[in-house]
Parts: structure tokens; sequence; C-alpha cells
């Protein structure tokens, strides 16, 4: 199948900034939309102005058993699963010094595990029928490292690995695409608890572009030919230098 239209795809962390934009746009292009993340009320109220395209339910990807049972749902919602988008992620950036492990544990359980969990129950899915994409969100942290943000860019780099790894073993009938984006409009430095680091962040993305643009990006690899695997996008502003 190629094209957007007909397809379905379950989006992690679909309740805001890049999973949002990415379930309005492929919903605007005749997908149907599976959306999950911990914050029902969000997702209820952005399936109810999708419409019947979309259905949702709540998702916490640090736990396998929510993961594995969200791709049931969409199976069993409507019928078949196209794509996985693993999008869920935080990004709690602090110096090392600061010995914050239990952010360390969340990143690495959000942003590796929950991927992990996503490939997993995904997998199955997609040899049983012949086809299948699944989309991870990585970063621009993911090929460079910053201070204060060294355990986010392992996460990222890790994603990376992944998705690399599973591109080759995943043959001939199973896409992998990696989208690393650089600042985009989210809430992700609202999880940063150091206030003077969570401020500079915030300063330093008034540079950024809209969760929109990401999306039109990810949308661009799933409307390719089954023949053609478009396996990494790396998208910044066009003012961010690094």
């Amino acid at each position: 199948m190629s094209g957007i239209a007909g397809k379905v795809v379950a989006i992690t962390g679909a309740s805001s900034g890049i999973g949002e934009a990415v379930a309005r746009l492929l919903a605007g292009r005749g997908a149907k939309v599976v959306l999950g993340a911990r914050r029902t009320e969000r997702l209820a109220a952005l399936a109810r102005e999708i419409g019947e395209g979309a259905a949702h339910r709540t998702l916490d990807v640090t736990d396998r058993a929510q993961v594995e049972a969200f791709v049931a749902f969409a199976r069993e919602r409507f019928g078949r699963l196209d794509v996985l988008v693993n999008n869920a992620g935080l990004m709690p950036l602090s110096p090392l010094d600061q010995g914050k492990v239990d952010e360390w544990d969340r990143m690495i359980d959000v942003n590796i595990k929950g991927t992990l969990y996503g490939i997993a129950a995904v997998l199955p899915v997609f040899r049983a029928q012949g086809s299948g994409h699944v989309v991870n969100i990585a970063s621009v942290a993911g090929h460079r490292v910053g201070p204060n943000s060294a355990v986010y860019s392992a996460t990222k780099h890790a994603v990376r690995a992944l998705s690399e790894g599973l591109r080759q073993e995943a043959g001939p009938a199973l896409r992998v695409t990696i989208v690393s984006p650089g600042a985009v409009e989210s809430e992700l430095a609202a999880t940063i608890s150091d206030a003077e680091l969570k401020q500079r962040m915030i300063d330093y993305r008034r540079i950024a572009i809209p969760a929109a643009a990401v999306a039109r990006a990810i949308a661009y690899a799933l409307e390719q030919p089954p023949e053609v695997d478009v396996n990494e996008i790396l998208i910044r502003p066009t003012a961010q230098p690094t």
C-alpha cells in the first residue's frame, strides 16, 4: 500500500507536541489514527476533533503490557496496523553532578524501553501481515552530545542504534525510519527540574519550528511506495547552529 490514505497508524505520546501534530496531519490525509498517552482527557478531546477515523487508549509506554494492549486495541478497532510512531519521550536535562538518578531512570524507561516495547509489540503483527513501518523519534541530540544533556543524548543515540539494527534485521517487507528533530515547539522543556536550566532551554527554543513541520517529514516517509525506505530524517530550525 503506497500513500497514506487508509493506513492505520498508532502514535505514542499523542496528547501534545509532535504526536498530536502527526495525528492531525495523517488523519487529514485519510489515515486511521490510534492515539496513546497518559493524559486520557487530552486524547479524548483530540479524537473527538479528528472524528471517526481516530481511536484512543490510555498508554504508559514504560508498561510493556499496556504497550501490547495498545497495539492489540489498534488492530481490534481498525482490523490491522500499518505504522507505529514511537514518539513518547522525556527531556529532563541536568548536569551529571546533580545526580538526578530518578530522572535518568525515567528517561531510560520512556525513551529507550518504551521504544523497545513498541518494537516488540508490533514486530509479530508486521511479520504476520507481511508489511509494516516503524517510525522512531530520536533527536539531534542523538547525533551530538552537549553539557547537561549527557543522559538524554545517550537515550537518543540508543534509539538510533536500535532503529538501525531493526532496519538491518527487518528484511524486504518492513520499513524503519528514524526522525531526529532539533528544536521543536513542544512541552519537553517542562520536564526540566533545574529552574535556571529550564529557563535557558525555554529561551533557546524561541527559534523552535512548529511540530507540524516534523509531522510533514514523517508523512513524507510514510507516503513512499513499499520499495522505498526513508531511513533517517534530520530536521532543524534554519536558525539552529548545532
